[in-house]
């Protein structure tokens, strides 16, 4: 049987204002557009990687 990979869901919960432009790049490119918008992805180690770097501003939750 084929091995499921796991999903996360990222919310924005803070804004990126007065932020790095790092950081800012990373949010956009998570797909988070503003302060309560969820994007659904594959928990790969590019996604948990760049969730790391902006983990002060966004949550997140696995779903099954």
């Amino acid at each position: 049987m084929a091995k499921e990979s796991q999903k996360i869901k990222i919310t924005q919960i803070k804004s990126i204002i007065n932020r790095h432009n790092k950081q800012k790049n990373t949010i956009a490119a998570l797909g988070l557009r503003r302060i309560h918008h969820s994007v659904v992805h594959t928990a790969t180690p590019q996604i948990l990687g760049m969730v790391n770097k902006v983990k002060h501003l966004v949550k997140t939750e696995e779903i099954n």
